[in-house]
């Protein structure tokens, strides 16, 4: 399965949230890239306390570490290695089970509405923890759990909060 577009491929996340259990089970000694669950601010970052700011849509977010790399603007590649979590704190997707960076390009409806309105005010090598409201994640319809249409696996109407890290922007 490709990576692009896979935030906006519903049926995509089922078997990324399979690969990520089995990937967690897999690699008890390797350290993500990306924290797997909300966690205080990372040592030696460059702030000790996180001072969200919010975009006109309502997306929050706040940085962990401010990258110096190019903005991510609309047409433009980016990509980034990321954790998803559910209000109630656990994981429902991560990249770190790919073994690779999820890549779309801006503004082009290939990741969350959320991600398109983020990615121009955060530069190359940033990382921050994201919060995105239902309505520029997967809204009303949520996620369909792929094996079982009657369970969610993002049910309708969950805001979602990312651990996230933009490793490249081209």
């Amino acid at each position: 399965m490709s990576n692009r577009g896979f935030l906006s491929n519903c049926a995509g996340l089922g078997m990324a949230l399979l690969l990520a259990t089995t990937a967690a089970s897999a690699q008890t000694t390797a350290k993500p890239a990306v924290p797997m669950a909300p966690s205080a601010p990372v040592e030696g970052a460059d702030t000790t306390h996180l001072v969200f700011q919010r975009t006109p849509n309502g997306v929050r977010y706040a940085f962990r570490e401010r990258g110096t790399g190019p903005l991510g603007v609309p047409g433009s590649r980016v990509a980034v290695r990321y954790t998803g979590f559910l209000p109630d704190g656990r994981a429902f997707d991560a990249t770190q089970a790919w073994g690779s960076a999820f890549r779309f390009r801006v503004g082009r409806h290939e990741a969350i509405a959320g991600w398109d309105e983020l990615m121009p005010l955060v530069p190359a090598g940033s990382r921050l923890r994201v919060l995105i409201p239902a309505a520029l994640a997967y809204g009303a319809k949520g996620v369909r759990h792929p094996d079982d249409d009657s369970r969610f696996l993002i049910p309708p109407g969950t805001d979602l909060t990312f651990e996230l890290q933009v490793m490249s922007v081209r």
